[in-house]
């Protein structure tokens, strides 16, 4: 078997799966690429049995034929390389893979094609089309608050709800929750399902700026997404999501709103000075003004803002993990923020004050023990 193939083009290709592939897997043929070339199409993949990753790319070939190839050797030789052809050259009765330049040749070891774990087809699935901007959104959105608690492996992942009149994406890990729907976009047929955090980061990193679909099928045991050349299916999370929605506090009387940019900054300052270990930041809400404070007793480090604001509701005061409300006004783009609270021992919930058209964001922190005042 033997087939010609741009430099540039097959790395590029090769990037675009190799986030399936892991360092140490229980099969050897999982550190390969799987190449089938059929009619001058060479398919490539890659899996961890668990997430895979398939691409297309035009090829010079006469022949059909697959083949493993060793996906470490193979990258780093191709990253070498001007853009230039090259050529390999297959014997499928040894395996044995030889690839050529115009100025060298170099001879690698490969392994026999029917090895390799077979994919799973997408059979009885459902179907909805996202703009790739909506499935992005959602995803980068969400990822911060799932879990890596492998002991509670339904927050693992995040859970999706795919409903007649919206769809909604969901990730906590106890501490945080965000919430994200979307009203532009339906299914035919209601499902849910929990998607694992390593197939929604491949796929976020691999989705393109330009405003295609995505086309998500869905079974009751894998998720698979197709767009441009690139398909990738994931095995999904077989546990039943907690009941998200009764951790959601509804009586939220004291309601502030401020600038989303200064009050980020703000924490950002004063997190430096707080404890190492709680991260915690104390928050003061008296009339039309915020005070952030936090402290480290142990370093005698401190630091204290005061900042302008909107409120509605009596005076509190309550902490927060500071890495918690960062990463949440980090991953908002609104121009101000509500932060609407109950009692210093419930759920706070921030929102975006001006969302996007057919966009809901809900994310919810639990607050943190106050140390007494200093």
């Amino acid at each position: 078997m033997k087939f010609i193939v741009s430099t540039s083009a097959l790395l590029k290709n090769l990037q675009a799966v190799g986030g399936a592939l892991v360092s140490s897997n229980v099969l050897p043929i999982l550190d390969n690429f799987l190449f089938v070339i059929n009619d001058g199409v060479l398919t490539i993949t890659a899996t961890d049995l668990q997430t895979s990753m398939t691409t297309t790319i035009n090829v010079e070939s006469k022949e059909n034929g697959k083949i493993c190839i060793p996906s470490k050797i193979l990258m780093d030789t191709l990253k070498t390389f001007p853009e230039q052809p090259i050529t390999f050259d297959v014997n499928i009765d040894t395996f044995g893979i030889e690839i050529t330049t115009d100025n060298g040749k170099y001879k690698l070891a490969g392994e026999n094609g029917d090895d390799y774990p077979e994919i799973p087809k997408e059979d009885g699935t459902s179907k909805i089309d996202l703009a790739c901007g909506v499935l992005g959104d959602a995803i980068g959105k969400c990822l911060f608050a799932v879990s890596s608690d492998e002991l509670r492996p339904a927050m693992t992942g995040v859970y999706c709800q795919m409903n007649n009149d919206n769809v909604l994406f969901v990730a906590t890990d106890a501490h945080k929750l965000v919430r994200y729907k979307r009203t532009d976009a339906k299914a035919d047929v209601a499902s849910s399902f929990i998607l694992p955090k390593k197939a929604l980061t491949l796929l976020k990193n691999s989705l393109p700026d330009n405003d295609i679909n995505v086309t998500v099928g869905y079974n009751s045991t894998h998720a698979f997404f197709n767009f441009d050349h690139l398909n990738m299916v994931c095995r999904l999370i077989d546990e039943k999501y907690p009941d998200y929605q009764a951790v959601i506090p509804t009586e939220n009387p004291n309601k502030l709103t401020i600038e989303r940019q200064v009050f980020l900054n703000a924490l950002k300052r004063v997190a430096i000075f707080a404890n190492k270990t709680t991260h915690q930041v104390r928050l003061k809400v008296a009339g039309s003004e915020l005070n952030i404070s936090a402290e480290d007793v142990d370093f005698s480090n401190e630091a204290f803002e005061r900042l302008p604001c909107v409120y509605e509701g009596e005076d509190i005061e309550i902490g927060f993990n500071a890495r918690f409300l960062v990463e949440m006004l980090s991953n908002l783009q609104s121009k101000e923020v509500f932060l609407e609270m109950s009692l210093p021992n419930r759920a706070g919930l921030i929102l975006p004050a001006d969302p996007e058209e057919n966009e809901e964001v809900l994310m919810l922190v639990m607050p943190v023990m106050l140390n007494q005042p200093a």
